[in-house]
């Protein structure tokens, strides 16, 4: 058998998050994704507010979306709708941060991975071919401008602290 290569193209898709959201961007397996990631949402904490867009892959191939916050859903599917990658997910989070929920996410039986969990700009990078677009990764805030110093490593370690995520 003869396989033939089939002409990639890339584009960088820029994720649209509303003031003082965090995007999760991941990839799933079954329509069932949209329920079991909202319940998993609501698990980890009820007072998150969140919105959640998902790309069907076959069917119907509708973006399917959920959440507690309008404003949340509707651009987390709008966002969806963008990347247009089969069975690709987008949440978008206020009121918490993504290290509360990944476990959660990650938990459900149908999540395939996890491309980032950010408060940063995000562009997802999506491969196109005849067949469809899927994703290949994101490209997650800018790059970096040094190595911490001693004094970059105290701070870190006293943000984690005020933050509550380290007690020592």
């Amino acid at each position: 058998m003869t396989h033939q290569a089939a002409p990639v193209a890339f584009e960088a898709v820029p994720v649209a998050k509303p003031d003082g959201a965090n995007v999760i961007v991941g990839q799933s397996q079954f329509i069932k994704t949209v329920e079991d990631l909202h319940e998993a949402m609501v698990g980890a904490g009820p007072h998150l507010r969140f919105g959640l867009g998902f790309c069907e892959a076959s069917a119907a191939r509708l973006v399917r979306r959920s959440g507690n916050d309008e404003e949340l859903v509707l651009a987390a599917a709008a966002n969806a709708a963008e990347i247009g990658a089969g069975h690709c997910f987008v949440i978008l989070l206020r009121g918490g941060f993504p290290v509360n929920v990944l476990n959660a996410l990650k938990a459900v039986p149908e999540v395939c991975t996890i491309f980032c969990a950010t408060a940063n700009e995000v562009d997802v990078l999506v491969a196109v071919t005849a067949r469809g677009r899927g994703v290949i990764g994101v490209i997650d805030g800018d790059p970096p401008v040094g190595i911490e110093s001693g004094a970059d490593a105290r701070a870190r370690h006293a943000l984690l602290r005020e933050l509550g995520y380290k007690l020592l």
